[in-house]
């Protein structure tokens, strides 16, 4: 654990204590919806996922010049017309590849967690929750004093997932394959790791919420 963030002994209260904390978890389990309740508890919240296209553009000369002879053999566009990064067509070349794909990475993710860095400085006086699915592969995750895993029973994301994103059902399905093994990677990492259950209401889910950061308070 960073000494930036460091945690205090079981014994000892955390009330004085900012919390810098982040959430997780397979598509359609509930991870958004648990931040926005939060960010009602008091919490700054900063979506990793909505980072990674500003990361993009920040770093789109290094991409461009990365992956540039990819999308002429493929013969698509990595530029839209008002100069941005197309990151569909991006995307048309990372995933037929993993190692174009972990090339990506390596170029977008230092700059994600360098914004996710400067977030957390620029909010010193508050409570932190980084909204984020892959923070595994970032150093920021040592740096976080807890992650909460929002989870949920396949069976019910896939109908989650089917009514919010009008999905076809095998795209959906890829989706959760390639997450898959997704809370042990973060308890690989060596991050206090919790798994959280959303498998009944919204209001269920804030009092989870509510009784787990009250037992954090209290050094449980």
């Amino acid at each position: 654990m960073s000494d930036e963030y460091p945690h205090k002994s079981p014994d000892e209260k955390n009330d004085s204590k900012r919390i810098v904390a982040a959430v997780t978890g397979p598509m359609a389990a509930g991870k958004n919806y648990a931040c926005c309740l939060l960010e009602k508890m008091g919490f700054a919240s900063i979506d990793a996922d909505l980072l990674g296209h500003a990361a993009i553009e920040n770093k789109k000369d290094v991409i461009l010049e990365t992956f540039a002879p990819y999308a002429d053999e493929k013969k698509i566009s990595l530029v839209n017309n008002d100069g941005t990064v197309n990151r569909r067509n991006l995307g048309k070349i990372l995933f037929d590849s993993p190692s174009l794909l972990e090339k990506q990475e390596s170029i977008v993710f230092p700059e994600i967690n360098r914004l996710i860095e400067k977030f957390i400085a620029e909010n010193q006086d508050r409570n932190v929750i980084v909204n984020a699915t892959v923070l595994y592969k970032m150093p920021l995750v040592k740096k976080m004093d807890f992650i909460l895993f929002i989870d949920c029973p396949e069976i019910i994301r896939v109908f989650r997932a089917k009514k919010r994103d009008k999905m076809p059902l095998s795209q959906i399905l890829s989706r959760f394959k390639s997450q898959k093994n997704l809370f042990a990677k973060y308890k690989f990492s060596n991050a206090d790791t919790f798994r959280v259950w959303n498998t009944f209401s919204s209001k269920c889910l804030e009092k989870k919420l509510s009784a787990f950061l009250k037992k954090y308070k209290n050094g449980i």
